[in-house]
């Protein structure tokens, strides 16, 4: 995407997300499990690319300082993620006149790559070229093909932050890249809640939902603790076949997130006309949303896999939300599940 007046750095979608962690074969079995293929190795460092689609996956096995020391103190975790830019030069100067920080590039696993300071002191690599160039191959498109599970793209990634910080990183985004407000959410379950804002990119391509508690126990205030920080809690990976994608993941043993029973009895009711296979998304505890001239949303969840990071499954049907009624589900059920840890005592 070329630069516009509201598009001043470029933005043309997410490059990549990094992880790390103290286990990381755990986690690459992780992502195989899930359809991704070991592509390419970084030439002199434990660094792998990982790719499905036109998703790519760094794990970056504490081979640089800054991984390293992201991996002590938050355990396995999204240490990084990078935005497809025009000039990347350019837009790293631009984002320092706006009040971004620089982040120390000779600490990560992209030396040449303009960065910044991220989320929870995760790094917002900015990237203009291909990355991976002289990285040593070691598995072609055939493999990528068989393993996939159908994912796509990076659909969007949401950060939990702290009480009071929700505008904070609001404004950031807005600031620095350009980013719109796109939809507000106040859900409340039991005995908790959460405030919600989705931030979109001028590019209509990143969008970054900011999640912030709204008391002491929530979920969120759980994902800090567990996670010693703010940062990215999932990351949203689309797909055109919802059904088989959930099907194969769940063959692989993948485990996703349970819905309860009464949800389905209620789809037709809530989402008119939705034309879906009722029972086939019951099977699969797949949620719908949306309707009419909104089209349909379909979507689930998959049980903690990096910390306490989880990750989506979404396919779109001509809508571009973010699933507001199963929003108040998912949180419902993660609600009831800290229910029956003990984390939440309700009287």
């Amino acid at each position: 995407m070329s630069e516009t007046e509201t598009n001043l750095l470029g933005l043309d979608g997410f490059a990549f997300v990094e992880f790390t962690g103290p286990d990381a074969a755990g986690m690459a079995e992780q992502l195989e499990a899930m359809g991704f293929t070991a592509v390419a190795r970084h030439p002199t460092k434990s660094i792998t690319r990982y790719r499905q689609g036109r998703v790519d996956f760094v794990l970056n096995e504490a081979a640089t300082q800054q991984a390293s020391e992201f991996g002590r103190a938050h355990g396995p975790s999204a240490n990084g993620m990078a935005f497809r830019v025009t000039d990347a030069a350019r837009a790293y100067e631009l984002a320092l006149e706006k009040g971004a920080r620089p982040a120390d590039a000779n600490l990560s696993a992209f030396p040449d790559v303009p960065v910044l300071e991220g989320i929870g002191g995760s790094l917002l690599y900015l990237i203009d070229h291909d990355v991976f160039a002289g990285w040593t191959p070691l598995s072609g498109a055939g493999a990528e093909a068989e393993n996939s599970v159908g994912f796509g793209m990076i659909d969007h990634l949401t950060h939990n932050v702290r009480r009071g910080e929700m505008r904070t990183w609001s404004e950031f985004y807005r600031r620095i890249f350009g980013f719109e407000e796109q939809k507000y959410f106040d859900i409340k379950g039991q005995a908790t809640g959460l405030f919600s804002q989705a931030m979109i990119a001028p590019d209509q391509q990143i969008r970054i939902p900011l999640n912030e508690s709204q008391d002491d126990k929530s979920q969120i205030e759980e994902f800090l603790r567990q996670y010693n920080g703010e940062g990215i809690q999932h990351i949203a990976l689309t797909t055109d076949n919802i059904y088989e994608t959930v099907e194969r993941l769940r063959a692989r043993g993948v485990k996703l997130q349970d819905t309860i029973d009464t949800y389905y009895d209620l789809v037709d009711k809530r989402v008119p006309g939705h034309g879906e296979d009722l029972e086939r998304l019951r099977r699969n505890r797949i949620l719908i949303d949306g309707g009419g001239e909104d089209g349909i949303l379909l979507q689930i969840f998959t049980e903690n896999t990096f910390g306490p990071i989880f990750f989506e499954i979404i396919q779109r049907k001509g809508n571009d939300g973010f699933g507001n009624g199963n929003f108040q589900a998912l949180f419902e059920s993660i609600e009831l599940d800290q229910i029956r840890r003990g984390v939440i005592k309700v009287a």
